[in-house]
């Protein structure tokens, strides 16, 4: 399992003059990344700026203890991180993923929109990047990351979601030896409401932002539309475009609303039973949420900056 920071800025361009405009939304309690891009955003920092300075304060400060460096390691105990950059207005896109020894994450993506004809670049080709554009390399373990993968070791079970191995098909444990004969209806669910190692913010500024490395899943934004951002099961959710699904509902005419419940209530018909959640805001700064109802996730928090108050805060909604 990565440690994934799935971050993408969007900026949707908008006629001035909207009451709830401009507007910074994220996904979690994180209040100090809001703050940290509602002030970039009012210092005359452009939007693409706030939202990087927003996801950088996540990522120096470990958010929720899974964002950024220190994060859950993968089964050889390293810590990668992912993060993506969109603009709503150009549709350029910058994401990394499985990146290396590189803390600011969220910066390299905008470095791979703005330097690269590339949308994404993974692993060592990312980090060889960065580190050639002057990122500083820098080990991204921490006692407290090396500590789980030690205790992994010691019980021979790292969750790293693998099914249909052989002893026991209900554990992500090892040893990892596929099955000669899998029952191909039976599905095992890992729910951890901490696992999701996002942090998903947007913008409007009259502009958005976002999070996620995958186009469309975790993310997505367009300037005639509004935009939306996943956090959750990734595995899951990258199966269904949840983001690019509620962009095209209020391009549609729904509101925001509405936009993240259908786009949940598509993924729920083929896992009743997956962690995830969605925000999503439209072009007059309208915005919403919606979330899956699974057994420690009843609420799904999120924070909002905009117009009516410069000041963090903390929303909820009721999960279904």
């Amino acid at each position: 399992m990565f440690a994934s920071l799935r971050i993408l800025a969007l900026t949707l361009l908008f006629p001035l003059g909207h009451a709830s405009l401009p507007l910074v939304i994220n996904t979690w309690p994180f209040r100090n990344a809001t703050a940290a891009a509602w002030s970039a955003l009012n210092s005359g920092g452009s939007v693409l700026d706030a939202v990087e300075r927003g996801c950088a304060r996540c990522e120096v400060e470990q958010c929720d203890g899974t964002v950024g460096y220190g994060g859950s390691p993968d089964e050889s105990g390293e810590t990668t991180l992912d993060a993506l950059i969109m603009n709503g207005d150009t549709m350029e896109v910058g994401a990394v993923a499985d990146l290396r020894r590189i803390k600011n994450a969220i910066g390299v993506a905008r470095a791979v929109m703005e330097l690269t004809d590339h949308t994404m670049l993974v692993g060592e080709s990312a980090s060889v990047f960065a580190e050639n554009m002057g990122f500083t390399a820098e080990d991204l373990t921490t006692d407290k990351s090396m500590n789980i993968f030690s205790q992994w070791l010691k019980g021979d079970c790292q969750p790293n979601y693998r099914k249909n191995v052989i002893p026991d098909p209900s554990k992500s444990c090892g040893p990892y030896k596929a099955r000669t004969a899998v029952n191909q209806n039976k599905r095992v669910t890992h729910l951890n409401t901490r696992s999701h190692d996002t942090i998903g913010q947007f913008k409007i500024q009259p502009d958005i932002t976002w999070d996620s490395p995958i186009v469309g899943a975790g993310a997505y934004a367009d300037s005639s539309a509004g935009a939306a951002a996943a956090t959750g099961d990734g595995d899951v959710m990258m199966r269904f475009l949840p983001s690019y699904l509620a962009v095209e509902l209020m391009r549609a005419g729904a509101d925001p609303s509405e936009a993240c419940r259908t786009a949940i209530s598509r993924i729920k018909r083929h896992y009743s039973d997956f962690f995830g959640a969605i925000i999503c805001a439209n072009t007059t700064g309208h915005y919403g949420a919606a979330c899956n109802k699974v057994s420690g996730l009843p609420q799904f928090h999120f924070m909002v900056s905009n117009s009516e108050s410069v000041t963090p805060l903390l929303k909820s909604v009721d999960c279904f």
